[in-house]
């Protein structure tokens, strides 16, 4: 068995993701905290030439980070990589709901279903626990009124659900069936045939597309202030958003930054005046209005952003470190094309009032169904609706 070390850090969700991967192999992580042993962070850019955690090494061999790993994963190279054999394709087993995706929706249906004897299978994902695992502070979730944070959040939501039956399987669905019942529903390693289907797979965090952007990241660019905000620990960084998840990233980074500079391409943000009140007043965060990012500037690391202005197409430079990208999200629906109705964006299609989608059977809530409100509360409502409504069609069907 290869030796595998990881730099993380606490509270990185991104690392979890990754230890609990290869805990799923049977692998064992050394792990190098770059906080409690700094001068471990200098090694881990020597080694990688990365600023962002977790770096992942298996022997001697650089995977890179999360994302990387999940990546190998889904291609089928992991398994080469750690020495260990494919396992053959397993006979399906028979469920009589499963629910794709976690988050406070998948997780939410998982406690119904899960109350109602339903013995619910949640595909968790590789990257399970949603946006919120994401998310540093929440303070508008009911009945937290000192708030907590988004992972700490989900662990709960997740213990709460396994405390009523959930089986919560850490994998991603790589293939549906939804033509005929029962719905097959398979991801890696698992294998099921489905009563019904509670789709929960929630959004991703969209990139500006730049060229300079995808060379630059892990050297500069981050989705994860969290994760990577202090990796640069008195240097000047950016945020590009004018929204509450784009306030909340330059709130949290003003513990680290000597400055913030605010990218926005309008000349007022989107957030809820709670969040813009606690930003505008912030004396680290400086706003560049009316301005698009143009490039991302920097060879191996990132040294500045290039922005225009969006009425003059005037460009300047500004010179920082660290770019932290909160543009908005993007729904996980791809796996659903040709299955579901989507929108154009790609949102799945439910019935006004319900959970119900265009297949019999098969019900969506969350993030994967909501362009407008996108908000933890929201999604484990639609949660709760998409449960209460299989068991309501199961039981019509006479299944229990």
């Amino acid at each position: 068995m290869p030796v595998i070390t990881m730099y993380t850090k606490p509270g990185c969700s991104y690392c979890d993701r990754a230890k609990a991967l290869l805990s799923r192999k049977g692998q064992i992580v050394t792990e190098i905290d770059i906080e409690a042993e700094p001068q471990r962070r200098d090694e881990m850019i020597e080694r990688t030439g990365r600023y962002t955690v977790p770096q992942i090494f298996i022997g001697d061999r650089h995977v890179g980070g999360s994302d990387e790993l999940h990546d190998l994963e889904v291609s089928g190279e992991l398994d080469g990589w750690l020495g260990v054999s494919k396992a053959a394709p397993r006979e399906p087993e028979r469920a009589r709901i499963v629910i794709i995706g976690s988050g406070p929706a998948g997780y939410t249906a998982g406690i119904y279903a899960g109350r109602a004897d339903l013995a619910p299978v949640m595909f968790a994902g590789l990257r399970f626990g949603g946006q919120l695992m994401l998310t540093t502070e929440v303070e508008n979730y009911p009945g937290f009124p000192e708030g907590v944070t988004g992972p700490e959040m989900m662990e709960l939501f997740q213990k709460q659900a396994e405390r009523f039956g959930t089986r919560v399987i850490a994998d991603d669905v790589t293939e549906v069936d939804f033509s005929r019942r029962p719905f097959l529903v398979a991801g890696a390693d698992d294998r099921f045939l489905a009563d019904a289907v509670i789709v929960a797979t929630g959004a991703s965090a969209r990139w500006l597309g730049l060229e300079s952007e995808a060379r630059l990241v892990n050297k500069g660019v981050s989705a994860c202030a969290t994760c990577d905000g202090a990796l640069f620990r008195g240097k000047a960084m950016a945020v590009i958003g004018g929204g509450d998840t784009a306030m909340e990233e330059a709130l949290f980074l003003t513990r680290y930054a000597s400055k913030v500079s605010v990218v926005h391409r309008r000349d007022r943000l989107r957030a809820s005046k709670i969040m813009q009140d606690r930003a505008l007043a912030n004396p680290k965060i400086e706003f560049v209005w009316n301005s698009e990012v143009d490039e991302v500037l920097g060879d191996e690391f990132v040294t500045g952003l290039r922005v225009r202005d969006v009425g003059t197409g005037e460009k300047r430079d500004l010179p920082l470190e660290a770019v932290f990208v909160a543009i908005g999200h993007e729904p996980n629906t791809q796996v659903f094309r040709g299955q579901l109705a989507l929108d154009p964006v790609g949102y799945v299609k439910v019935e006004p009032g319900s959970s119900r989608t265009s297949v019999e059977g098969v019900f969506a809530c969350g993030d994967a169904t909501d362009p407008h409100y996108r908000q933890a509360v929201t999604a484990a409502g639609t949660g709760c609706m998409a449960a209460i409504d299989a068991e309501r069609w199961l039981a019509a069907q006479g299944i229990e």
